[in-house]
């Protein structure tokens, strides 16, 4: 069963087996290998089925107060299909190694890891009508003058046998949603710092962004500049505006468009919190790309929208791959937090934060410079720290340091802190 599991975490996330351990819902009984050679026999094995793909690391390990050695294999996520020797496939589900047993399962996997590339699936639109948008006449006027539109789709191949495609259709249609209704980006604002927001604190209905790919990015990156800057945030002055770096917001809205799974019938979700904007694109990462190694590899998932949208004039992408790259360098810029990644089981979320890449204890010095005295509540605004503990503990080891000394006298739910003797000169 051991190659069946390779072939399951492979065609998934990747993941860890342990050879020499019991389940521990079974008993966790330790029963490992005499020695590195007693498992050459099954090290070749693997080499042999597995070893051409480069998904595994093999390594030992041992306890002090165990008998033996354990096999440890790393699997990771495969750009490609895996198959077991006998040419079947496999895919991690929850606790499960479950056989691809049919067409469409293999074929949704060959979609979810970008091999299939589904931007090039026909649609029911005669290409005529693609030929006579404003936004095909805008580009090329702009980019192909002395082309016509339509030879031009043809040979970039966005329609095909007479038909429009997916890519075609996002990049040029004036109205793309009439065909693929899921394909906007919708956008919510949220009045709380909750980590999931509610019908009761949902501000005003969720705006539709529509149109093509082109025009949506923009349409989008200026809707959420103008609600982050009406959200007032406490700062050591007082209220003050939020603001997010402009290009953070642009790369992160840009790269959930061009790389988003179009054969998933969900829209783009931009939610704006009092703290954060978050980003979700449906589909997940593709290929070999995971949130751990997204800002170092290369893949794109739809490399035609990809490459003819870099032709536009003023492209919203720069097609050299660097786009979340400049999201976390524009984040720590202006001293916020990096950007936070996470696969789910059908999208990918992109949480930009509003939190200061300062410490509590900086936060605390540099209101004091303004004002008289600070307590806890103000200081866990301040300092984005929601635990009342966690900010007591921050001021005790302030004190301890001098920088900050409690005033005394005063009730315990009157507890404010001043200056202290070693508070730092400006």
């Amino acid at each position: 069963s051991l190659p069946r599991h390779v072939s399951a975490f492979a065609n998934a996330d990747g993941g860890e087996l342990l050879i020499g351990h019991e389940d521990p819902k079974k008993g966790g009984k330790w029963d490992g290998f005499e020695d590195p050679e007693s498992a050459n026999g099954l090290v070749a094995h693997l080499n042999e089925s597995f070893g051409q793909f480069g998904i595994l690391k093999l390594s030992f390990l041992s306890h002090p107060n165990r008998t033996g050695i354990l096999l440890l294999i790393e699997v990771e996520k495969s750009a490609q299909i895996i198959k077991v020797p006998d040419g079947s496939v496999y895919q991690r589900k929850g606790a499960q190694s479950l056989l691809l047993d049919t067409p469409e399962k293999i074929r949704r996997v060959e979609i979810d890891k970008g091999i299939f590339k589904y931007e090039n699936s026909k649609l029911q639109s005669d290409e005529t009508e693609l030929s006579n948008t404003m936004a095909i006449i805008e580009f090329m006027l702009d980019t192909v003058p002395s082309s016509e539109p339509l030879p031009w789709l043809r040979k970039q191949k966005l329609c095909l046998d007479g038909k429009t495609t997916i890519a075609g259709q996002m990049l040029f249609s004036d109205e793309p949603q009439i065909e693929l209704p899921k394909t906007s980006i919708k956008v919510y604002r949220y009045k709380t710092k909750e980590k999931e927001g509610s019908r009761d604190t949902l501000d005003f209905d969720p705006l539709s962004v529509e149109g093509c790919a082109y025009n949506q990015i923009y349409a989008a990156v200026k809707k959420v500049k103008e609600i982050t800057e009406g959200i007032p945030i406490v700062g050591a002055s007082g209220l003050e505006k939020i603001s997010y770096p402009e290009v953070a917001v642009h790369e992160v809205i840009t790269n959930a468009v061009i790389h988003r799974d179009y054969s998933i019938d969900d829209d783009v979700h931009v939610r704006i919190f009092d703290d954060r904007v978050e980003v979700e694109s449906p589909g997940k990462l593709p290929a070999h790309i995971t949130a751990q190694n997204i800002l170092n590899e290369r893949f794109a998932r739809n490399p035609k929208i990809v490459r003819i949208l870099n032709k536009f004039k003023n492209p919203p992408n720069k097609d050299v791959g660097e786009g979340l790259n400049t999201t976390f360098q524009a984040m720590r810029a202006v001293k916020l937090r990096d950007p936070i990644i996470e696969q789910r089981e059908n999208s990918v979320l992109v949480i930009l934060k509003h939190e200061s890449l300062a410490s509590a204890e900086e936060i605390i010095v540099n209101y004091l410079r303004d004002h008289d005295e600070i307590n806890n509540t103000k200081a866990r605004e301040i300092c984005f720290i929601g635990d009342a503990n966690k900010m007591k503990r921050v001021f005790q080891k302030m004190q301890e340091s001098g920088l900050i000394s409690r005033i005394p006298g005063r009730a315990q739910n009157k507890t404010a802190y001043v200056k202290g003797n070693n508070f730092p000169k400006e």
